[in-house]
């Protein structure tokens, strides 16, 4: 199951989507047009135009002007297939319709008029809008709010019909006490359109040519006005400052977690987990409290998601548990551990049963089944064959400063703590490494590596050195006080003796 909506082709098109995008969305105060803000992963724009193009309209045009190179350029990766319409210097949303009409063409039938800022607009209930809509006539989206704010109000005759709009700038006292609001969102006839459009006059507070003028002089024509009311506040909410961003986007989210249980997942908290519509998650799959599943992320069946992990662009696969965890495009394999505190970069593939552990960061590494990376390592350009272990504090050295190499492990392998890989290096099936090894040529299989450096250990080396200090007075106690002798001697351990702990491994635990 994916919340992300397809477009559906089995309902009546309307010939033409107006989404009206050109204004300047000032109460935002940035410097990226409102539009391009985001929720979801995706900006205002790109909800808006996937709405709309969910009723495969004939035509589906988008009106710009504020910002215009940035808003065109994003509308070419969101809805390259929209027409792009400049709004002039007229202001207005009745203007902004009026060059969209006149930039389509010629063409009859039902246009819809909806908002580049409007995020929660579903296709069905644009869908609703275009079956409800009277051919020649006009229908508004409408809904009631206990506090309609800056809306305009919807005025109805005495039968009940809808006899105008009223901008809440331009109400009176008693008809800003009205509770039913316009969406701005419409079904016009195009013929409709082009007869009176043309009429709108800016004489009014804001100077600007309104849409909801249509009304009057449609009425004044006798043509049909009606209104569907929609029950569900949250899609005709738009955007205008970033609380408003904010609380949409949390209405989004609380959607779509709510539909994500509803299909099988458990989500232990609710108000901690974020799941972009992208996302796609299996049955008895849990998602503990602060994961964030962002991207084109999935998530198979019983596998375990945080606390408090972010994946971006992941395949997590079945059974597989992810701990407090920051990955991007990489995949982890059935039954796999990661975490906590693991930090996956593109490019990762962990096999399955394999273990990416605490405070270990990979790039660009493919980790065979049943191997295990479980400490404190950087693993990047590598390739590790199956049912190995590499150590802890270990690096693989994949940068010589100018280009990138790739380290090659092969199956089997036992890597001792502290480990370099200088890269370009292989090391072989079946082999082992000691502790504290800079390996920088190839290790045949079934060989041990190790940097052989004799240890030297000074006697009395405290006592002489460090008098008076607290690890002195423990030397002494401990019955190593040499202090006032001869210098002490250096004595070499551990030069001839390879088979006693040689590897010191870390637990692959």
């Amino acid at each position: 199951m994916s919340t992300d909506r397809q477009p559906e082709t089995g309902r009546t098109r309307p010939a033409a989507v107006i989404v009206l995008a050109a204004g300047a969305g000032t109460r935002m105060k940035s410097a990226t047009p409102k539009i391009l803000h985001e929720i979801a992963g995706r900006s205002l724009i790109d909800h808006a135009v996937r709405a709309a193009a969910g009723l495969v309209p004939e035509r589906l045009a988008v009106v710009v002007r504020h910002q215009r190179d940035a808003v065109v350029g994003h509308l070419g990766t969101v809805a390259p297939d929209a027409v792009i319409v400049d709004q002039d210097d007229v202001p207005g949303t009745g203007r902004a319709v009026e060059v969209a009409v006149e930039a389509l063409g010629e063409f009859d039938g039902t246009v819809v008029v909806t908002y580049g800022d409007v995020p929660l607009l579903s296709t069905d209930l644009l869908g609703e809008l275009v079956a409800a809509h009277r051919p020649g006539g006009v229908t508004l989206l409408t809904t009631e709010l206990d506090e309609p704010g800056a809306y305009g109000r919807v005025l109805r005759a005495a039968d009940g019909s809808v006899a105008g709009i009223v901008e809440f700038k331009d109400a009176t006292e008693e008809q800003r006490a009205v509770r039913e609001v316009n969406s701005g969102i419409y079904a016009f006839d195009a013929a409709l359109l082009r007869r009176v459009l043309p009429q709108l006059s800016t004489e009014n507070a804001q100077r600007e040519k309104y849409l909801t003028d249509v009304i009057g002089l449609a009425r004044a024509e006798g043509v049909p006005v009606t209104a569907l009311t929609c029950p569900d506040r949250w899609q005709l909410e738009g955007v205008n400052d970033r609380v408003q961003l904010a609380a949409v986007g949390a209405e989004l989210n609380r959607r779509t977690v709510e539909a994500w249980m509803r299909a099988g997942v458990t989500v232990v908290d609710p108000a901690t987990t974020w799941i972009e519509p992208t996302v796609d998650l299996a049955e008895d799959v849990t998602l503990l409290p602060g994961t964030q599943l962002q991207g084109n992320t999935t998530v198979a069946r019983d596998a375990v998601v945080g606390p408090d992990t972010t994946l971006t662009d992941v395949q997590v696969g079945e059974g597989a548990e992810v701990v407090r965890t920051h990955g991007s495009g990489a995949v982890i394999g059935p039954r796999a551990t990661v975490g906590p505190f693991a930090y996956l970069r593109p490019g990762t593939d962990l096999g399955a049963d394999g273990k990416i552990g605490a405070f270990v960061e990979t790039k660009n590494a493919a980790i065979g089944a049943g191997s295990k990376v479980p400490h404190l390592s950087y693993v990047g350009d590598a390739t590790i064959g199956t049912n190995s272990n590499i150590g802890a504090a270990s690096v693989f050295v994949n940068y010589d400063g100018v280009h990138k190499h790739r380290t090659t492990i092969g199956s089997d392998v036992r890597m001792g703590s502290d480990n370099m890989y200088v890269a370009p290096v292989t090391v072989g099936d079946g082999a082992y490494s000691g502790a504290g090894t800079v390996i920088r040529k190839d290790v045949p299989a079934g060989a041990l590596a190790i940097n052989v450096s004799p240890q030297r250990n000074l006697d009395g080396w405290v006592a002489a050195n460090r008098a008076g200090t607290a690890a002195a007075a423990a030397a002494e106690r401990a019955g190593h006080n040499t202090a006032g002798g001869s210098a002490p001697d250096a004595t070499a351990t551990g030069t001839t003796t390879t088979t006693d702990r040689p590897t010191a491994e870390s637990d692959p635990s």
